[in-house]
């Protein structure tokens, strides 16, 4: 059947013209509200409303009562731009809402008040989806390709759960993920390496239905997209499928009956549809982003057989429609799960506490015991091969913890070793190793979609390449997901490799970044308490900076307890009376050689107080009393050293300070050269904390 015009007659309608009403109202909400909040983008929901549609109220496995049950289908809408089409399924759908501890309360997630507001402050219907902001949103969307991208990482996370948790007498996961993108979403980059990555995995649980409407703001796609999408995705080793018209309700079934009978590819369904369909501006970039206007609106009204002059309207018969399609269907699903999962908690109680665990973002009972602690040693061990032994340790402790890196495992230390660890591949969807590829951006992504659903997930690379990730890092943050970012080669500690490789203004750069806990432990103990935090993490994603050289294991009985860490400033070393001259502020590998110009000071007879700044966002949330006893007011004189831009590090050393660090990029030679011509030297250090103080003096 067609989903274009609405029957004339509304009485004794029939479960077809129940349908094409419904597809209407979609269209005709998602007009209403982009017109009274006067800016949105119209033209996709319009076009696609029927497929959406389709997908939900015949196929999609999800309850509106518990929109957070784990054995949910995801839909994920990577067009985020369309978002008034979301909002429409959602209220339409009455799907409920639920608070930040995973409890529903018993109210809509979307009212039609909250449609009459859309685009406004303080509405649950934002320009675009906001996971943890509206109930229903699977993930935050908007940057084009993201969503795609995520939901690779989502498709991951169920294979791997079903794995470890499906039992002959119970199938704990087998829930599909849908994701609806456009042609902005085919042309960015990261839908590229990510679908690259789901046909390698052979991610049959994994279904993106590709908008084709042939238009962008600039105008049509022929102006600078003329690729052939399904030729590449087969190239890629997916299962491609077509639909000529995005109205023909049965056709669109067939594509997706198509998609659930593969069991081997993922399913690429591209649907050709009008964007702005039934709109006097239909087919024409016009109507992309901005409102039909009044008469447009209702022109399309007329066009759809739908009430010109009624706002908002839902008409008799909907409600209970889609209550009588995704409603009870997913209610079925979900109670009958709940039912047998009652059994399985009996038969194997380990693996439903584990269960219920992941999905409170709580950890097991005494995970903490399996960290290592290290012993002094002057010598020392590179920051990312301790953080390689905790990771290990902690993975063993904690089952649901998995990952990788865009390639360089080996480098990173983030390969799990133990026994039993494996790779997760499309012939063992056990393991906990992930293989990116040199895909940074993918990584990142993917690795969010599998902390969207619940797994303790991290991924890794070379801090210079974090450039890459840098989008996806950001909805981490933006998302509240507990993604742990790993990079290592921190510096230009990397040495011949050259400028190319060193980061300069990236750890600025990602500290700027609202939400993102930025880690630069300074020895092996500062590792391990960096995890101690970072794992017990519920809502905030966390970077972790690591060296590539040893930094010295510190001798713990002569200096500050690394559990400081958790406090993201510590006093490492102070004045034997409190009251230093000088305060030295360091990160990772310069916090030696702060303690190296301490030592000189002393020499000189000027006292040091060295401060550990492992974690800027930490230290920032302390009360003023403990910042003020680490970093004292009236000790004006302070010297910051960190091996990078010196952007922000104002704040800490005031105006009578100083900061050693990059002004400008880096060189290719070893690392003892480049640390004497960038001025990373005890010598360089105490020259400035000596000044520092003498120009202090004068001023006093």
């Amino acid at each position: 059947m067609s989903a274009g015009a609405a029957p004339s007659g509304r009485l004794a309608l029939s479960n077809y013209d129940l349908e094409t009403l419904s597809v209407n109202t979609i269209r005709t909400l998602c007009m209403d509200a982009i017109q009274a909040a006067d800016s949105g983008h119209p033209g996709t929901p319009m076009g696609i409303a029927p497929v959406a549609y389709t997908l939900w109220q015949r196929f999609l496995r999800f309850d509106p009562a518990d929109p957070i049950w784990p054995n949910r289908d995801r839909f994920v809408l990577s067009e985020g731009h369309a978002s008034a089409l979301l909002w429409s399924l959602l209220h339409l759908t009455g799907v409920q809402a639920v608070d930040p501890d995973y409890e529903v309360l018993g109210r809509p997630a979307v009212t039609l008040d909250d449609l009459r507001t859309f685009r406004q402050l303080g509405s649950h219907c934002p320009g675009h989806p906001e996971y943890r902001w509206t109930s229903g949103v699977e993930t935050t969307t908007g940057p084009l390709g993201q969503g795609v991208a995520t939901s690779v990482g989502m498709a991951i996370a169920g294979q791997w759960l079903a794995a470890r948790y499906n039992r002959d007498d119970f199938t704990a996961f087998d829930f599909d993920v849908y994701a609806m993108a456009g042609d902005g979403c085919m042309m960015e980059g990261v839908s590229s390496e990510a679908a690259s990555v789901a046909a390698h995995q052979r991610l049959s649980n994994l279904c993106w239905i590709y908008d084709s409407n042939r238009v962008t703001i600039e105008g049509h796609t022929d102006i600078a997209f003329t690729e052939d999408v399904a030729a590449r995705f087969i190239g890629y080793g997916w299962n491609v499928t077509t639909v000529a018209d995005a109205n023909d309700l049965d056709a669109v079934a067939r594509a997706l009956h198509t998609f659930k009978s593969e069991s081997e590819r993922p399913t690429l369904i591209v649907v050709h549809s009008h964007i702005g369909y039934g709109s006097p501006v239909e087919d024409t970039p016009k109507a992309h982003g901005a409102p039909f206007g009044v008469e447009g609106v209702k022109s399309t009204k007329r066009f759809l057989g739908m009430p010109e002059n009624k706002d908002f309207f839902v008409p008799d018969g909907v409600y209970e429609h889609f209550a009588a399609g995704v409603g009870a269907r997913g209610r079925e699903a979900r109670t009958s799960w709940e039912a047998r999962f009652e059994a399985y908690r009996t038969t194997h109680p380990d693996l439903a506490d584990e269960l219920e665990r992941i999905q409170r973002r709580d950890l097991p009972e005494g995970w903490e015991s399996a960290l290592p602690t290290f012993p002094a040693d002057p010598k020392g061990i590179a920051s990312r091969d301790s953080s390689g032994r905790v990771l290990n340790a902690l993975a063993q402790a904690v089952p649901w913890v998995l990952g990788g890196s865009a390639d360089l495992s080996p480098s990173t230390k983030t390969n799990l070793t133990f026994s039993g660890a494996g790779d997760f591949q499309a012939d063992d969807r056990s393991g906990r190793n992930l293989h990116f590829g040199i895909r940074e951006h993918a990584a990142t992504a993917i690795t969010n979609g599998m902390a969207l659903t619940k797994l303790r997930s991290y991924w890794s690379g070379f801090l210079i390449f974090s450039d890459y990730a840098r989008g996806a890092i950001r909805l981490s943050a933006l998302m509240e997901i507990p993604v742990v970012h790993i990079f290592t080669h921190d510096s230009i500690g990397v040495g011949e490799d050259g400028p190319t490789h060193q980061p300069v203004e990236q750890l600025a750069s990602l500290r700027a970044m609202p939400g993102l806990l930025v880690f630069r432990p300074a020895d092996a103990n500062e590792v391990v308490e960096t995890w101690r935090v970072v794992t017990a993490l519920r809502h905030e994603p966390a970077v972790l900076v690591l060296s590539r050289q040893a930094l010295p294991t510190l001798d713990r009985s002569e200096m500050g307890a690394a559990s400081g860490v958790a406090r993201g400033a510590y006093v490492l070393v102070d004045a034997a009376d409190g009251k230093p001259d000088v305060i030295l502020l360091a990160t990772g590998s310069e916090v030696q050689l702060a303690l190296a110009a301490r030592d000189e000071l002393a020499s000189e007879g000027l006292t040091a107080r060295v401060v550990s700044m492992p974690c800027w966002e930490l230290f920032d949330r302390q009360p003023k009393e403990y910042r003020d006893s680490v970093i004292p007011p009236g000790v004006r004189a302070r010297v910051a050293i960190e091996q990078a831009a010196t952007l922000g590090w104002d704040r800490y050393v005031g105006d009578g300070g100083a900061v050693v660090g990059m002004h400008t990029f880096g060189a290719s030679a070893p690392l003892k050269m480049l640390l004497t011509k960038f001025g990373f030297t005890p010598e360089k250090v105490t020259q400035v904390a000596r000044e520092c103080v003498a120009a202090g003096r004068e001023q006093a």
